[in-house]
């Protein structure tokens, strides 16, 4: 027998959510070959097993949390595909079982003298379909089985019970909290239909089970904007010069990269990059009385998905040329797209840019990402009318760039410094060749 234990994902990652068993028990797998996804608070492991052969048990249920090195499946390497020798002995077992009571039931009938039995005939149909019908409505309720059967045994309703978990699913450990609770607790369910009464319809609305990430992105942002003294600075850069080099250069770039697009998140990578080396306070974070000054230049690029907002990491960005750092962006966002980042692809990062502007949006005060000091915003791109000299006017291509960061660390003298350094290389483009 081979045990399936839960790997070693990251060094911050300790437990994650059992999104779905690829595998079931009785199924056949080969050496390496997926028996699971994992949720995590980043992204989505899928775990193999180390052994061919059948499952033969899965420890855990969909939706359970689970712990790295918990063994949630066994394989034997010896079984064979196909149906659970173990279901269809629990079947036999079963089929014997409902033919002896059939044959003790009608030996009763026969043995009408014994009125004590009777009795007791008469108060098991009632008895029995009480607990038929509470069976049904346990039935649809999501649990484990260690907690149904201590459900059963304390005489409990599992439609009664608050699951902690986000997806609804009751465990023994919620089984056994609400049977500790007071009786009194239940008395506001029995007020409740008085709201209606007023003659006002309750309005539509649909409750949802926050995902793991979800949670775990509500409670980092939470802990950023508690936990660091948070503050926003504004700039606005002329895109005419950085348009017009890109207009130039984009199709002989896309032609001489095997097909690589020129866009502008390289620019304001390179551009963040000298920024930082000027100022290294933006490329620090905060560790209990420490200040950590980072001598590398990791530049996460947040990406935009439907399970929420992810930060990969493009690596090295110093030493990579425009074209490195576009097809960097390109592929880390295709597999945010199609939720295949690794734990490497998003750990580690030194400082972050985030692109409201591809939502259209023209302001924002972007939120700094984990235990980085600073954060850049950068927005739509929007025709203003612009004062060139004192005399003249022009329409020009605007960008609106913030820069939150953390007081603690930064001063607003170093943050307005950092954002003019920006604005400076980004409309004068070829300044940036020079520093990359």
């Amino acid at each position: 027998m081979a045990e399936v234990k839960v790997p070693e994902l990251a060094e911050s990652i300790t437990e994650g959510t059992i999104a779905s068993w690829l595998k079931q028990k009785g199924d056949r797998v080969e050496q390496g070959e997926n028996i699971l996804e994992l949720e995590t608070d980043k992204v989505n492991v899928e775990v193999i097993s180390e052994e061919a052969g059948v499952i033969t048990e899965l420890k855990a249920e969909e939706g359970d949390t689970v712990e790295v090195g918990q063994v949630i499946a066994i394989v034997d390497e010896n079984g064979e595909g196909g149906g659970s020798s173990d279901s269809a002995s629990e079947e036999s077992k079963s089929d014997e079982s409902k033919a002896e009571e059939s044959k003790s039931d009608e030996g009763k009938s026969d043995k009408s003298e014994e009125k004590p039995a009777e009795d007791k005939k008469e108060e098991e149909p009632a008895k029995e379909k009480a607990s038929e019908s509470q069976d049904d409505d346990n039935e649809r309720i999501v649990a484990t089985p260690s907690a149904r059967r201590m459900a059963r045994e304390k005489g409990i309703d599992l439609s009664d019970i608050n699951a902690s978990d986000p997806r609804g699913l009751v465990r023994s450990q919620d089984v056994d909290n609400h049977s500790k609770q007071p009786a009194k607790e239940e008395a506001p369910k029995k007020e409740a239909p008085k709201a209606q009464s007023s003659g006002t319809p309750e309005k539509p609305v649909v409750r949802e089970k926050l995902s793991r990430r979800r949670k775990t992105i509500a409670k980092r942002l939470l802990e950023v904007s508690q936990n660091t003294a948070m503050l926003t600075t504004f700039n606005e850069v002329d895109m005419t010069n950085l348009m017009e080099l890109r207009k130039r250069k984009k199709e002989q770039f896309q032609e001489r990269h095997d097909g690589t697009r020129l866009g502008f998140m390289s620019f304001f990578t390179k551009a963040s990059v000298a920024a930082l080396r000027k100022y290294p306070a933006v490329n620090a974070e905060i560790d209990g009385d420490d200040l950590i000054l980072k001598q590398f230049f990791d530049i996460g690029v947040a990406v935009s998905t439907e399970e929420g907002l992810v930060v990969p990491v493009v690596r090295d960005a110093e030493r990579k040329t425009f074209a490195d750092i576009e097809s960097d962006i390109a592929t880390l966002a295709k597999k945010a797209q199609d939720k295949k980042l690794g734990l490497d692809d998003m750990s580690g990062g030194s400082f972050t840019i985030t692109n409201g502007g591809v939502f259209g949006s023209l302001m924002s005060t972007p939120i700094i990402n984990g235990t980085q000091a600073a954060i850049l915003g950068m927005h739509t791109i929007q025709k203003r009318p612009v004062a060139v000299d004192d005399d003249k006017m022009e329409n020009r291509p605007m960008m609106y760039i913030a820069l939150s960061y953390d007081h603690r660390v930064i001063d607003g003298k170093e943050a307005v410094g950092f954002l003019k350094t920006i604005k400076d290389l980004v409309e004068n483009p070829e300044d940036l060749l020079l520093e990359g």
